[in-house]
């Protein structure tokens, strides 16, 4: 069982019926679900992620209005749910917060994660946002939210970056992987500077996941997850292979030529970028030409990582 197959359980067993025996009157008041950090709201959760905050347990996200209404009676009934379910146990709830579960105040969950309370609305604040934190966010599940409030904030958020946005930072993962992979590798090899090297190839694989993600419009997850979250994209997830192996080939720069080239292809088959050939900084360039708002094309070309 994965952990939010167990919280939902635990949920259906106990959380519900407390919520519609002691709560009936707030019931469309509450946001219910398990949304946030941890491996478990990815659903990439196996037996190895029980060594560490794995345990049963939910959400319950209401509004600041509403949390001086009746918060603290919440706080309360979730406290003394029962403390063990299939064998796991809860954690206590921690009374400074800081807690992953129990009654969460849907403006200060967006804003501890994205700085504002509800979507982004400025040029910075989308460029500033990590994308693994709009990861967090946006993963898991909601059970329940009649208010709409708590939704209403994730799903515009999950419909991904504004396109020119996207286009901005995909320029610049792009000129980065030409950077470290098409320029600066080649010139390591030739001096035999073997570390700078494998640190040349570690900045071209780095910026080459973001992009993949960038080009399925899907925020990339924590970085121990990148590679594991990508074999669930429609674009270039078939690159991971290539990816892993680039550290080890004998010949990186063949592989890096091939790996550009199919950046360049999918570029082009978006309509994100009309340059010819596979040279990434052509593409980073023609990309940045597609973004509308001149504010954010006029920026430079590396800027939005």
């Amino acid at each position: 069982m994965q952990g939010i197959e167990l919280c939902k359980a635990y949920y259906e067993a106990y959380g519900k019926p407390m919520l519609e025996t002691q709560f009936a009157d707030k019931l469309d008041r509450i946001a219910v679900g398990l949304v946030g950090e941890g491996s478990e709201c990815l659903g990439y959760d196996d037996e190895i992620s029980r060594d560490h905050d794995f345990e049963p347990g939910f959400c319950l996200w209401i509004t600041r209005e509403d949390e001086r209404d009746f918060g603290f009676r919440l706080e309360r009934a979730y406290a003394k749910l029962p403390k063990t379910f299939e064998g796991y146990t809860r954690a206590p709830l921690s009374p400074v917060g800081g807690n992953r579960h129990g009654v969460l105040v849907i403006e200060d969950f967006y804003e501890k994660f994205l700085g504002t309370t509800s979507v982004p609305e400025t040029i910075s604040q989308w460029l500033s946002i990590p994308s693994a934190t709009l990861r967090t966010v946006v993963s898991g599940q909601v059970w329940q939210d009649d208010l709409g409030v708590f939704s209403k904030i994730r799903e515009t958020l999950q419909a991904g970056y504004p396109e020119d946005i996207r286009l901005k930072k995909l320029a610049a993962h792009t000129i980065m992987m030409n950077q470290a992979g098409q320029h600066n590798l080649g010139r390591c090899l030739a001096r035999d500077e073997m570390g700078g090297a494998q640190l040349c190839i570690a900045e071209f694989v780095r910026h080459a996941i973001s992009a993949i993600y960038l080009l399925n419009n899907t925020y990339e997850p924590f970085y121990k997850w990148a590679y594991r979250g990508m074999r669930e994209l429609p674009i270039l997830w078939e690159l991971e292979s290539a990816l892993t192996s680039l550290p080890l080939s004998e010949h990186p720069e063949t592989l890096v030529a091939e790996i550009a080239h199919s950046f360049s292809e999918a570029f082009r088959q978006q309509g994100i970028s009309d340059a010819q050939g596979d040279a990434l900084c052509a593409h980073a360039y023609a990309i940045t030409n597609k973004i509308t708002d001149a504010n954010i094309r006029n920026m430079h070309v590396m800027d939005g990582i």
